[in-house]
């Protein structure tokens, strides 16, 4: 999805700034609630100021991350043919573009987003565990695996929140697509396990953005009425 045509207000140049000297200085954002979704004080509009930094940080070490991958382990493979289409979440019907996300409703949207990042909880705990066991596991790839899993969990936390206070009545919904490509990151022969980790961080880093656009798209409908 591309969001760039839209004009950006001073708020928005803000938390792109914010969130890009965080990335330079290798700092992760705050936790969207401090303390915990229980004790939490803070306005709606803080909360969604600090999940759309939190989101882009993410997707950012993720885009990272999969360079790392692809640059150490993939060149000349031909591992992309093989990665179009077959990411876990492509079962879920996802918006393309500014103008189908437009037309999805508030609470279907919210829903998505949370959806996506919960069916991420598992591919990132196996992602840390198979990387921590391989071999000379490269550092630059296992740290960004470690904090990406560490920050979306404070995500998914964060937009559990904004559902809760954006719309009560929700009862929690716990269907999202289950990923199953653990035996293939564990395969004994090593083209198709680093074809496995190829794909499973292309797909990171493709949901990434997705919910980076989406949140910024869900900010400017529910905080600024459209008004950005």
């Amino acid at each position: 999805m591309n969001i760039k045509g839209s004009p950006w207000k001073a708020g928005s140049l803000l938390l792109l700034l914010v969130s890009n000297l965080l990335l330079c200085q290798n700092v992760a954002p705050l936790p969207v609630c401090p303390g915990g979704a229980a004790r939490c004080q803070v306005t709606l509009r803080d909360l969604f100021d600090r999940a759309v930094i939190l989101s882009h940080y993410i997707h950012n070490l993720s885009s990272e991350m999969f360079s790392e991958f692809d640059k150490r382990y993939t060149h000349g493979r031909g591992f992309i043919t093989r990665a179009i289409n077959s990411c876990h979440t492509s079962s879920l019907p996802t918006p393309e573009d500014k103008e189908q996300a437009q037309q999805i409703n508030q609470k279907d949207f919210l829903s998505l987003i949370v959806s996506i990042l919960r069916s991420w909880n598992e591919p990132l705990y196996h992602l840390v565990t198979e990387v921590r066991g391989m071999e000379e596991a490269p550092e630059a790839i296992l740290s960004k695996a470690v904090e990406i899993e560490e920050q979306t969990k404070r995500l998914l936390e964060g937009m559990e929140l904004i559902v809760s206070q954006v719309h009560p009545e929700t009862k929690e919904n716990e269907i999202y697509p289950v990923w199953t490509g653990l035996p293939s990151l564990q395969m004994a022969d090593e083209e198709s396990r680093l074809s496995a980790y190829y794909n499973l961080l292309h797909c990171l880093r493709r949901d990434s953005h997705k919910i980076d656009n989406y949140l910024k798209l869900l900010k400017c409908r529910i905080i600024h009425n459209n008004n950005c």
